[in-house]
């Protein structure tokens, strides 16, 4: 059993930056890729981000460079770096813990956090 808590949202202006963290607990990170996911009001949740262990990243195609995941395998913990951020990343993202990145991309997760707000004012 692995248990994720996000943390680091909050309300930030257009084209601000702001880091989420991912804290996994019960298993090694090594164990799992790391995807990260976001829900927007009245929408579908979708695929954000995903590496593996070893750091390999792969990402959707709105991220456009802007968004950077990375992992800390000492502290068990991974993050996503978000960059010129807009209105419409305005979501509650979540981290989740995978089988391999290709899952993650089809939003196959074995284990989810319980998410954290991300607010964007324009």
């Amino acid at each position: 059993q692995v248990q994720l808590v996000e943390s680091g949202g909050g309300l930030v202006q257009a084209g601000e930056s702001l880091t989420l963290s991912c804290a996994a607990s019960g298993r090694p990170l090594t164990s799992y890729a790391m995807g990260w996911f976001r829900q927007a009001p009245g929408k579908e949740r979708e695929f954000v981000g995903a590496l593996t262990w070893a750091g390999a990243d792969t990402y959707a195609d709105f991220v456009q460079c802007r968004f950077t995941a990375s992992r800390d395998l000492a502290k068990d913990t991974v993050y996503l770096q978000m960059n010129s951020l807009t209105s419409e990343d305005t979501a509650v993202y979540y981290c989740a813990a995978g089988r391999n990145t290709q899952a993650l991309r089809q939003g196959e997760a074995r284990y989810w956090g319980q998410g954290t707000q991300v607010t964007v004012s324009s």
